[in-house]
């Protein structure tokens, strides 16, 4: 832009809307910034911010929410929007107290504050006052409101708030607007800049070259780039020849599936049923090959007991998607298929192929439900409890979790969405799940980033007579604006059923694979003989696959210096060691019991490797 329409541009009073739309036409094709455009950003709104950063959250909100509560349903537009900029002035307040002071105010008369909304993002001449615009709109937008939101959303301090609000209107634009901010590889910037510009053609080409990319792609950006696109009509539109986008969709739709780091994507995408609904009928088109059948397989997990579980799907409709993913993996191509080379990942599909695809029938051992009473205190309807270990395709990341149903829903990612369940050998190999006549509080998932940052989730489980109880919640209260429950529910099971159903889950074996069967049962050795370690001044701290390398055992154990260098009384810390099993070929029994013998024999900090790693 030149310098003449950069003085024009940032022109006191000039409306952020006009300014941002400026910067936006100057674009060629079209094309959205990557990061956005700078807000004007003179020496007042600095202060401004400095001194709102300091302002305490609730006080904030408060005030500002009793300043724009009775300008909400002024009949005067024009006056109520000057008014807000005379208001929001004082230096109290930020961007992000409008979005939450915004949400709760109640609105005596909708129409007049949409004339608000609309009046103060396209005329706002502050951050602040276009923020309580956009705010409004999150609230009360209509269709006719996307492209000035398009727009704003394009300015770096307008960015976050314009895409709620286009979310709530038209989230495949929401999602252009966010893949503008935040598309970093080339064929992502490809992608986006096709978009922008409408060009069909080139979005296809671009659209093929951003679905290799899926496996590093994380949750956030697949479930972006799947709205951008219209996946479901991309799906419904592709050529039955070309296998690519049928295949390329399967993926994105495990990636947005995906609750490694957050709550699952798949869960605020609003045509995530379509998208679901369109893939399956296509499949069949599929050419038998290992890696699309890798792809069906991981999308019915997902569909079984995975985040997506919890979709608004009607009377049978999922149930349908798996019944077609299943008439596909049964066909004699598809079983036929060689699994030469594929190693680890073939045996994954081996010991994985039956599970998404279980019936109730199979399920025999799952505990009966005696009731499950909600806030309200009334009974549940009966359901049952499965207990499920869950590996994933081996070709991303390592992650194994304990999935558990009741009746049929999955509850982590119902109840918390902060994070997966625990591993099997947490919760399962150290009787956790287990019910006694002593209550046992227990953690079933914590937060990817540590309980101590955004919690977990615990339940109580106690024996209450014929009974099995889990109540007591304890979570992270979910935001206002969440679709988690509010109250978690109290659930009862019959005892014998329960019993066996977690005996069941305990003794389950069939998803390990040798390296992770080796450090299970070394990790039952340790438990059953502590004197191994403690021998050595040492403790174990965890055991199981490398995460680079799954088919190496890792065991890692804390150790103090030799008791005898200390002086009495002395504080020392904890040291750590890693000592690394591989895989030889013979059988996990033999390799775990060996591996007890040398510790039995052996101080582990001796081991190659053994004090610092390696």
């Amino acid at each position: 832009m030149s310098a003449a329409a950069e003085r024009g541009a940032l022109t006191p009073g000039l409306p952020l809307y006009v300014y941002a739309l400026r910067l936006h036409r100057a674009e060629p094709d079209g094309r959205l910034p990557k990061g956005g455009y700078a807000l004007p950003d003179p020496p007042e709104r600095r202060r401004r911010t400095r001194t709102a950063t300091n302002t305490p959250w609730k006080v904030a909100c408060a005030a500002l929410a009793e300043v724009l509560g009775p300008l909400m349903s002024a009949p005067d537009t024009d006056r109520a929007a000057e008014e807000i900029h005379l208001r929001l002035a004082e230096p109290n307040v930020r961007a992000g107290h409008v979005q939450y002071a915004v949400a709760g105010l109640p609105l005596q008369d909708e129409a007049s504050a949409r004339a608000l909304g609309r009046c103060l993002a396209r005329t706002g001449t502050s951050t602040l006052a276009v923020s309580v615009g956009i705010a409004l709109l999150a609230r009360l937008g209509e269709p006719e409101d996307i492209p000035y939101l398009k727009v704003l959303g394009q300015l770096q301090g307008l960015f976050s708030l314009a895409v709620q609000a286009l979310d709530a209107i038209d989230s495949p634009t929401a999602a252009l607007v966010w893949l503008g901010h935040r598309a970093g590889t080339p064929a992502l910037r490809g992608l986006v800049d096709a978009l922008a510009a409408g060009a069909d053609a080139s979005v296809r080409e671009r659209l093929e070259a951003v679905l290799r990319e899926t496996g590093s792609m994380r949750p956030q950006t697949a479930r972006r780039v799947a709205e951008a696109v219209r996946l479901a009509e991309v799906l419904r539109e592709a050529d039955p020849h070309e296998s690519w986008p049928v295949a390329g969709a399967g993926r994105l739709l495990c990636r947005m599936s995906s609750a490694n780091d957050d709550r699952a994507e798949i869960l605020a995408c609003p045509a995530a049923v379509s998208m679901y609904e369109a893939f399956v009928a296509r499949a069949a088109e599929l050419p038998p090959a290992f890696g699309h059948y890798a792809v069906l397989l991981s999308v019915a997990l997902e569909l079984h007991s995975g985040p997506s579980h919890l979709l608004e799907w009607g009377t049978g409709r999922r149930e349908a998607l798996l019944d077609g993913l299943e008439a596909v993996l049964s066909r004699p191509a598809w079983r036929a298929l060689p699994v030469n080379g594929e190693g680890r990942r073939a045996e994954w599909a081996r010991r994985t192929a039956r599970q998404p695809f279980r019936r109730d029938s199979e399920s025999a051992g799952s505990a009966g439900a005696a009731g499950s009473p909600g806030s309200g205190g009334s009974a549940g309807p009966v359901g049952r409890l499965r207990v499920e270990a869950t590996v994933l395709d081996p070709v991303d990341p390592g992650i194994v979790e304990t999935r558990i149903l009741i009746d049929g829903r999955p509850l982590v990612p119902e109840a918390f969405g902060r994070g997966l369940a625990h591993s099997p050998e947490y919760l399962l190999d150290a009787g956790r799940l287990r019910a006694t006549d002593e209550p046992r509080k227990v953690q079933l998932a914590e937060a990817y980033c540590t309980e101590g940052c955004c919690g977990a989730l615990h339940v109580t489980i106690r024996r209450d007579g014929d009974h099995v109880v889990w109540s007591d919640w304890s979570r992270p209260a979910p935001p206002s604006s969440s679709p988690l429950p509010r109250e978690l529910p109290e659930y009862r099971f019959e005892a014998a059923a329960y019993d066996a159903e977690i005996t069941r889950a305990e003794n389950d074996h069939s998803w390990t694979w040798p390296a992770r069967r080796t450090a299970r049962l070394i990790a039952a050795g340790l438990r059953d003989r502590p004197d191994l370690l403690t021998r050595w001044g040492a403790k174990p701290n965890w055991v199981g696959t490398d995460f680079r390398d799954r088919d190496l055992t890792a065991v890692s154990l804390l150790y103090r210096p030799d008791p005898g260098v200390v002086r009495s009384g002395e504080y020392t810390p904890w040291k750590h060691c890693m000592w690394y099993i591989p895989e030889d070929g013979t059988p996990p029994e033999d390799r775990a019991a060996a591996a007890l013998h040398r510790l039995a024999t052996a101080d582990p900090r001796t081991y190659d490797g053994g004090a610092g790693g390696g």
